[in-house]
C-alpha cells in the first residue's frame, strides 16, 4: 500500500517555502542566531572589530544552514504495507516503511515519523542515515489494539536536519492507510439442529442451473464443457451449439441477526454485554461460512449485509471470502442504534422462509420478546442467545437468570426458538455447544409425539 509518490524535500522559491525553512530553526540554530546578533551590536558600540567578526559568524551560520537545506532538492518515494491490513482485536499486525531516494543526490540525515492513533500505540520514529542517490531503506513497527474499529495510519512524516542540528524541515505524504481490527472470534464445535438435512451447507436444496443460480436457460456452449450435455433440440433451433440445464446445490441460508439498540444494552468496554455480542455475531458468521452456508448480517435496524444476491446473501461460493470480509468490516465498526424495538428487522424476515436464523438479543420487553417470537415463524430453525446486560454491568453470574425475564424466554421457547441465556463471562463455544443439545431434545420430543404441534425445519446448522 502506497503512502506516497515521489516528494521533493524543498519548496523551490516560493516565498511562503522560504518562511517556513527559517521557521524551522531549531533551538540551537536560534540561540546562535540571537547570540550573533547581540555580539554584533555590542561589537558596534564598543568598536570592537574582533568580537563583530565573531557575531556575524554566529548569526550567518544557522543562516547557512537554512539556506542548504531550503535549496536541497531532495527526492524521496515512500511506500507503507500492512500485514495483515485485518487482523482481530488483540492482535498485531505489523507496518512496513519502505523510503527511497529518487533524486541525483544522497540525502542527508533523516528522521521519519509515522501518525497512528492513541489506540494503536506509541507514534513510531526513526533515525535514517545518509541515502544514497537511488538506494532505499527500510523499517517497520507493531500495533495492537484492544478495541475493533478502523483506524488511519498516516500521513507519513519526513523530517530532515542539517549536520550542526540548526534547521530541521518536515515534509508530509499526503496518502494513508487503514487497519481494520475487527471482533474476536471463537472457534466452534460441529453441532446439528432438529430438522437438518445432509449435504452441501447442511440443508441442500436443489435447483436447475449449470453455472449458477442466474443461468435458468440452455446457454450457449463454451470451451470445456462437457459434450453429453448439449441440448440437441436447442441446437438445432438456434444453429449453435447449445448446453442443457443441470441440477446444481443451492446454498442452504443463515441469518445472523444483532440486536445493537442502546436500550439494550448496559456498560461499555471490551468486557461488556455489547462487545459480547457483536465478538458472538463474528464467531457465527465465520462459523457458518466455514459449513457452506450463505450467510448475511442483519441488524435490528434492517441492515442486511452483504446485500447482494437474492435476498441480501452472497449469490455465489466464490463470494463467500469477499462477503465474510465485508460482513467483519461491518462489524468493526458497528455501533449502537438508536432505535427501541426490532420491527424493522422483523420486516426483513418475513419475506419468507429465511433458513436458520441465530440471534444475538440484549434486553427484550414484553413488546421485543412478542416481536422476537414472530421471526420465529419466518425462519426454518432459530437459536437465540440472549444476554442480561445488568448482570455484565455489575459482573454477577448470578444475576444472569434473576434479571431475566423467565416469562419473555417462555414465550420464545414455545414460539420454536432455542433460547440459552448468556451469563457474564460466558464462552460462545460452550453455549453452541448447550444450544445443540437443546435442538436435539426438541427433535426428540417432535418424532415421540410429546408436543401437541409440529414445527418444519428446513434449515440446519453444524
Amino acid at each position: 500500500m502506497a503512502a506516497g509518490g515521489p516528494a521533493a524535500m524543498n519548496d523551490g522559491d516560493d516565498k511562503g517555502g522560504l518562511r517556513a525553512a527559517l521557521g524551522g530553526l531549531t533551538t540551537r540554530g536560534r540561540s546562535f542566531l540571537a547570540a550573533g546578533i547581540a555580539a554584533a551590536i555590542c561589537a558596534y558600540v564598543l568598536g570592537q572589530g574582533d568580537l563583530l567578526r565573531v557575531g556575524m559568524l554566529l548569526a550567518v551560520l544557522p543562516l547557512v544552514c537554512v539556506a542548504v537545506l531550503f535549496r536541497t532538492r531532495y527526492r524521496v518515494a515512500g511506500t507503507r504495507r500492512l500485514t495483515p491490513s485485518r487482523v482481530p482485536a488483540g492482535t498485531e499486525a505489523r507496518v512496513h516503511l519502505r523510503m527511497e531516494n529518487v533524486s541525483r543526490l544522497p540525502t542527508g540525515l533523516l528522521m521519519l515519523q509515522d501518525r497512528v492513533p492513541y489506540v494503536l500505540g506509541p507514534r513510531p520514529r526513526f533515525v535514517l542515515d545518509r541515502v544514497e542517490a537511488g538506494g532505499a531503506r527500510e523499517v517497520s513497527y507493531r500495533v495492537r489494539s484492544d478495541l475493533r474499529g478502523r483506524y488511519p495510519l498516516g500521513p507519513l512524516q519526513l523530517r530532515l536536519s542539517d549536520p550542526f542540528g540548526m534547521c530541521e524541515l518536515t515534509r508530509s505524504f499526503s496518502a494513508y492507510d487503514t487497519l481494520v481490527v475487527i471482533p474476536r472470534t471463537e472457534p466452534l464445535p460441529p453441532m446439528r439442529l432438529a430438522g437438518e438435512a445432509s449435504g452441501y451447507g447442511e440443508g441442500r436444496q436443489r435447483s436447475l442451473a449449470l453455472a449458477g443460480e442466474d443461468d435458468v436457460i440452455p446457454r450457449g456452449y463454451r470451451h470445456g464443457d462437457d459434450l453429453r450435455r448439449v441440448h440437441w433440440r436447442s441446437t438445432a433451433r438456434y444453429g449453435e451449439l447449445m448446453v442443457r440445464r443441470e441440477e446444481q446445490p443451492q446454498r442452504a441460508r443463515c441469518t445472523v441477526l444483532l440486536d445493537t439498540r442502546r436500550i439494550a444494552y448496559l456498560g461499555i468496554g471490551p468486557d461488556s454485554a455489547f462487545e459480547w455480542a457483536v465478538s458472538g455475531a463474528a464467531s457465527a458468521l465465520v462459523h457458518m461460512l466455514e459449513r457452506g452456508f450463505a450467510v448475511r448480517l442483519l441488524t435490528d435496524d434492517g441492515s442486511s449485509v452483504p446485500g447482494q444476491g437474492e435476498g441480501g446473501f452472497a449469490g455465489s461460493t466464490q463470494e463467500s471470502a469477499d462477503s465474510a470480509g465485508l460482513m467483519m468490516d461491518t462489524l468493526a465498526v458497528v455501533d449502537h442504534s438508536d432505535g427501541d424495538g426490532l420491527s424493522r428487522a422483523y420486516d426483513v424476515l418475513r419475506g419468507g422462509n429465511e433458513g436458520l436464523l441465530v440471534a444475538f438479543f440484549g434486553d427484550l420487553d414484553e413488546e421485543q420478546a412478542a416481536v422476537a417470537a414472530r421471526m420465529r415463524q419466518r425462519s426454518g430453525g432459530a437459536v437465540a442467545f440472549v444476554l442480561d446486560s445488568e448482570a455484565w454491568a455489575h459482573g454477577d453470574p448470578q444475576d444472569a437468570t434473576r434479571g431475566a425475564s423467565q416469562e419473555r424466554l417462555r414465550l420464545l421457547r414455545e414460539s420454536g426458538w432455542t433460547v440459552v441465556p448468556v451469563e457474564p463471562g460466558a464462552k460462545l463455544a460452550e453455549l453452541w455447544q448447550l444450544a445443540g443439545q437443546q435442538s436435539s431434545v426438541m427433535q426428540s420430543a417432535l418424532s415421540n409425539g410429546a408436543t401437541g404441534g409440529t414445527t418444519g425445519f428446513t434449515g440446519g446448522w453444524s
